[in-house]
């Protein structure tokens, strides 16, 4: 899929009703009814108000999820506030210390089909909600590969030059991020282009995708480009990359970088390899634009690995992003039970 629109800012009280509109027009969107709207303006205001009541001020980051044929909706609120010191007290019904039209983080708990939270003293609170438009059949049955996105355009810049692209099969899920040269609208045409072509050729080995990506981008500016496939059965992850998309296999006490090979796809490529790397169950997956630095370390944040990769992908972009270029990050994880 594209990269959504960047992440919401919420930095005063007026952009809290921007921000529950917006979230109620892509519910619409997304086919959920008057009640399932209902919720969803509930939590992203009590998310909203959190972000900055406690926080000080911070971001919501909306997803259009899909499990099967049921569309859903992914709410993220991430702040850098002073953190969440007694969490047992925060999710009880009820309590709501920034006096918000909720009734405190356990509402949102009760009102959503998925609820997460990570939080540090210190360093900031993340939230994580998921709301589905109908009820999942009690036998659907979730992909294994769990992957979550967090991402933003350059500032000034109405569309983003990155883009990412998910497409899975039993045992397998192939991932592409891209990175359209320069950013606006000419990197994003790019970007779209590079997803079209990843559809197109999703069968194949990630190293002949990024060749066929290489081929079909020399009409636009290009891009730089990654497509790596985890192999859940084998405990493989192929990897093919061209210019500076950066990926990472992180698992405990360790970070295993990925090789990718100078160039731009569409114009400048010496050579496409295609590297395999162990995979591990308890591993975390983490691919990104240079919009990101690359100085992060999951290390610092306890815990967080066992998260969702949506929240695990939505810390990464709230500590580390550069402020100066479009921005994406992708995570991927064994789906947890």
């Amino acid at each position: 899929m594209i990269a959504p629109p960047s992440p919401l800012c919420i930095d005063d009280e007026s952009q809290v009703p921007e921000a529950r509109r917006t979230a109620t027009q892509l519910a619409d969107d997304l086919g959920f009814d008057a009640t399932g709207i209902g919720k969803i303006a509930l939590v992203v205001t009590e998310i909203g108000t959190n972000v900055l009541k406690h926080g000080g001020g911070g971001q919501i980051v909306l997803s259009d999820v899909r499990l099967g044929d049921v569309r859903g909706i992914e709410i993220v609120g991430i702040d850098r506030g002073k953190g969440i010191a007694d969490l047992d007290r925060s999710l009880r019904d009820g309590y709501s210390s920034a006096g918000s039209p909720g009734t405190g983080l356990g509402a949102i708990r009760r009102l959503s089909a998925a609820f997460e939270i990570f939080s540090v003293p210190g360093q900031g609170t993340a939230v994580l909600a998921r709301l589905w438009a109908t009820a999942l059949p009690s036998a659907e049955a979730g992909p294994r590969i769990a992957v979550g996105f967090a991402g933003a355009a350059h500032t000034g810049e109405s569309v983003s030059g990155d883009a990412w692209a998910v497409a899975q099969s039993a045992g397998r899920t192939k991932l592409l991020v891209v990175d359209g040269l320069g950013h606006g609208a000419v990197a994003a045409n790019a970007a779209r282009e590079a997803v079209r072509l990843f559809h197109d050729n999703v069968r194949l080995a990630p190293a002949a995708i990024v060749q066929a990506l290489h081929d079909g981008l020399r009409s636009t500016r290009g891009a730089a480009v990654a497509v790596s496939e985890i192999d859940s059965d084998r405990n493989l992850v192929k990897f093919a990359g061209v210019g500076n998309i950066s990926a990472a296999i992180v698992t405990p006490g360790a970070r295993r970088h990925l090789v990718s090979h100078n160039g731009t796809a569409g114009h400048a490529v010496r050579r496409i390899d295609e590297f395999t790397y162990p995979w591990a169950k308890d591993g975390v997956f983490v691919k990104h634009t240079d919009g990101l630095a690359t100085h992060w370390d999951l290390d610092r944040y306890p815990r967080l690995t066992s998260r969702s990769p949506s929240l695990i992908a939505a810390v990464l972009y709230r500590d580390f992003n550069r402020g100066r270029d479009d921005v994406s990050v992708l995570v991927a994880a064994e789906a947890r039970a």
